[in-house]
């Protein structure tokens, strides 16, 4: 199993949050209206159901009005999602110098873990969230789209490229493989994340094992492709002179206006 370097240890939600009181307080930097709704839903969703949670609900905990929460969020959908982007600043503005001469799997695994270090303050809520978004498969389709843009940040991190055929592959097996490893990092109540480390390093195994696999598939029918895209090219030309001869043989088919027989005169 992959080692992890050593980092401080997470902080709760409550001792974020109060850490964020005491700067501003001291004239610190003031958090963003987006920053102070997204903190709201977070607490709130840590003390009560999910579906008992209004907007109105939010915009009163965060001290906005409704007008101001609109502005900034369509649903509250929408304010769940804006988390991911809090996170992902949290774990790009960390130093990856370290990582530079690792290997890929260690540099993935130890951005992903930073990941769920960014995590941790809400990690009662997104216990609680998640178990109420297992039944709703739309909300699970729309974070699902969340969370392709941030692990596109999330393997820039870690020098992997996103671009090319494979690519999107690539991209959407991380998101199910954090996925996976979130679900047993929920129930991990292990300072050390033994169990969650476990996962997260047997689920990038796979996932190279899958890409490996994917990657050879490419290259083995590479031929096949070639010869379909030529196929269709020929046949496109083919139409395209087809085309031209009808419009041609119609051209000779309709007599000009120098030739057209006129009318007898009465």
């Amino acid at each position: 199993m992959a080692k992890r370097p050593g980092s401080p240890k997470p902080e709760t939600h409550e001792t974020a949050t109060n850490a964020v009181s005491t700067e501003v307080a001291a004239g610190g930097t003031k958090p963003s209206p987006r920053e102070a709704a997204v903190e709201a839903l977070m607490r709130l969703a840590a003390e009560q159901p999910w579906n008992d949670i209004e907007v109105g609900d939010i915009a009163r905990e965060a001290g906005l009005s409704l007008a101001e929460l609109r502005d900034l969020f369509p649903s509250k959908g929408a304010v769940l999602g804006g988390l991911s982007r809090i996170i992902d600043r949290k774990v790009l503005e960390g130093d990856n110098a370290d990582l530079a001469d690792e290997p890929t799997r260690e540099r993935l695994f130890d951005v992903l873990m930073r990941r769920l270090d960014a995590m941790t303050p809400y990690k009662d809520a997104l216990r609680r969230i998640s178990y109420a978004l297992r039944g709703d498969p739309l909300s699970m389709l729309a974070l699902n789209g969340v969370a392709l843009n941030s692990h596109r940040y999330m393997l820039a991190a870690a020098g992997i490229n996103t671009e090319g055929p494979l690519g999107r592959l690539k991209l959407q097996g991380v998101v199910i493989a954090f996925a996976r490893t979130v679900e047993v990092w929920l129930d991990d109540d292990d300072p050390a994340l033994a169990r969650t480390m476990a996962r997260l390093d047997k689920e990038i195994r796979n996932g190279e094992r899958f890409m490996e696999r994917a990657d050879d598939a490419r290259r083995l029918t590479a031929p096949f492709r070639a010869l379909g895209r030529s196929l269709l090219d020929r046949g496109g030309r083919a139409r395209r002179a087809r085309h031209a001869a009808d419009e041609r043989n119609e051209d000779r088919a309709t007599p000009s206006a120098a030739t057209r027989p006129r009318p007898s005169e009465t």
